[in-house]
């Protein structure tokens, strides 16, 4: 996830709190197992076929689910469907967005195929929104190169008639899994309470809050969880404490940037009475243990950021000795 914080404030004659905000990207790549029933659908497609499933009561479900959504039981009785049906209902797309299937206006439609009792959402290629209408009878566009996804369906279009798929180059193994490009982002605005807690972290300080109770939250949070009221009592803490509990993280994983295995552990700042996780480098990790005193290895300085708590590259320990296990037992 990638960003850049920026300072924002209320209109001039509006005076307001001054917080900090960020426009945020997550991109990464979902990678799933699709199961037998799916896969079977996406295989059909790669193929130029569109693949139903009969349920129960006799009626055809396009996309083909797993389970009957009558009985429960696993639907098995697959049926091709025609790649011609109508429009039931749609939705007219005057600025599409980054990712959708065009870059210009077009129509996302529930499309009911000739053989079919259910409606496929898919996009519909028309260039105003006076040539789509309920009833409309439209044919799939199949894309030239298919690959085993919704995708190969390139688009639908105004047509009677099939429009038959060219032959497909694809692999001739079914499809068991594909992969989703995410690409997400957004605007975050921070409360006044978490915009303290980054203005410290980018001079190099911990800040947390203390709720009316006493008890004191790192980071600080935006209201007592008992009575709701801001919690504004801002507590200086220092950058030592206590591994309450943790993990060994041996499985490597894509977008991991340490090779395992490495700990992630839950780390509680003296002074504060909630721990919050990071990493715990510079030792072995079979020698990590509950009770272990640690303390922050700040990036350098001149990488500081007010991206919260990456400031902190891991915790390592301290060489005090370890914390008895009643000091923080009632905090795991």
């Amino acid at each position: 996830m990638t960003g850049t914080i920026a300072k924002g404030s209320g209109p001039e004659s509006e005076p307001a709190p001054e917080v900090l905000a960020a426009e945020l990207r997550m991109t990464f790549d979902y990678t799933r197992s699709v199961g037998p029933t799916i896969g079977r659908f996406l295989t059909g497609l790669r193929e130029g076929r569109i693949v139903g499933v009969r349920g129960s009561d006799g009626r055809v479900i396009v996309p083909p689910a797993e389970f009957d959504p009558v009985t429960a039981e696993a639907l098995t009785d697959f049926i091709d469907v025609a790649d011609v049906g109508t429009v039931r209902s749609w939705s007219w797309v005057a600025e599409p967005l980054p990712g959708q299937p065009f870059d210009r206006p077009f129509a996302w439609a529930l499309i009911q195929l000739d053989g079919a009792d259910t409606s496929l959402l898919h996009a519909v290629d028309v260039a105003s929104p006076e040539q789509i209408h309920t009833g409309l009878r439209v044919r799939a566009r199949w894309a030239g190169e298919r690959t085993g996804s919704i995708h190969d369906v390139a688009a639908f279009e105004p047509g009677e008639t099939s429009a038959p798929a060219s032959a497909s180059g694809g692999d001739a193994e079914p499809i068991t899994g594909i992969v989703t490009p995410i690409d997400l982002s957004y605007k975050h605005t921070a409360s006044p309470q978490e915009t303290v807690f980054l203005k410290g972290i980018a001079e190099g300080r911990l800040v947390g809050a203390r709720a009316g109770d006493g008890k004191v939250y790192f980071p600080p949070r935006g209201a007592d969880p008992r009575t709701g009221e801001p919690t504004e009592d801002y507590v200086d803490l220092v950058d030592t404490g206590i591994v309450t509990t943790y993990c060994v993280v041996n499985v490597p994983f894509q977008g991991q940037r340490i090779k395992p295995p490495y700990v992630a552990a839950y780390v509680l700042l003296d002074g504060s009475d909630i721990p919050f996780l990071h990493l715990v480098l510079g030792i072995d990790p079979s020698e990590v243990r509950m009770g272990m005193r640690v303390k922050a290895a700040w990036k350098p300085r001149e990488e500081w950021t007010y991206n919260g708590l990456d400031n902190v590259s891991h915790f390592e320990p301290s060489g005090e000795p370890d914390a008895p296990y009643e000091t923080f037992q009632q905090h795991l």
